[in-house]
């Protein structure tokens, strides 16, 4: 009788399969950056079936995620914070939502780690860059109208880096210690101007000034 050769195929599902992927995934996000990678690329070279990865991850953005160690996928929460409002209550939502984050023990911290080692780690820092520009810079601009969608959406962006740093890194006071209903009170407007843009504000101004 022949005994049964070596095993053949894409590896089945095991307790070492997700480890496999993650390892895969995050050496081909820090060498190839986020758009060129591809779920079917990261499956072939983990020697696992596509399926799997959606089974462990879902999407790209949740394996982007899950590769860097993020309790909590910034790309993701913003697509949860869309889906749940329309915009006009998107600026207090997006805030609350940082918020929540970025101030809870188990998932602040991963992030808050992941932004330290970005400043210092060229490699880190340009992945974060496009996988912020393609999840969430380009997402926001998908739901404003209009012309410049995509600089009001960066500017939009720029506002929440802005609470992120002087709440979480820099710990500026009062920014640091406010209540959650104050920086949704005092960072949201801003939000909103950002997302009207330059052009909107001064017509309002004008408007202001003559009645």
């Amino acid at each position: 009788m022949n005994k049964p050769g070596p095993h053949r195929g894409r590896r089945p599902g095991s307790p070492d399969t997700r480890a496999a992927i993650l390892d895969v995934a995050r050496r081909r996000f820090l060498e190839d950056g986020y758009h060129a990678v591809t779920l079917r690329s990261v499956a072939a070279g983990a020697g696992v079936d596509l399926a799997l990865i959606s089974y462990y991850f879902g999407s790209k953005k949740g394996l982007f995620g899950a590769a860097l160690a993020l309790g909590a996928n910034p790309a993701e929460l913003l697509a949860q914070v869309v889906e749940e409002g329309d915009l006009a209550t998107f600026p207090e939502r997006v805030v609350r939502q940082v918020v929540a984050v970025w101030d809870d023990p188990v998932t602040g911290p991963p992030l808050i780690a992941m932004l330290k080692t970005a400043v210092d780690d060229d490699s880190l820092g340009a992945l974060v860059k496009e996988a912020v520009e393609r999840e969430i810079v380009d997402r926001i601009a998908g739901l404003v109208p209009g012309r410049d969608a995509g600089y009001r959406a960066a500017a939009f962006v720029t506002v929440v880096a802005g609470l992120i740093t002087t709440r979480y890194l820099l710990r500026l006071e009062p920014v640091a210690s406010m209540a959650v209903d104050d920086v949704v009170r005092f960072v949201s407007p801003q939000l909103r101007q950002a997302l009207r843009g330059p052009g909107r504000a001064a017509r309002d101004a004008r408007s202001a000034q003559r009645s």
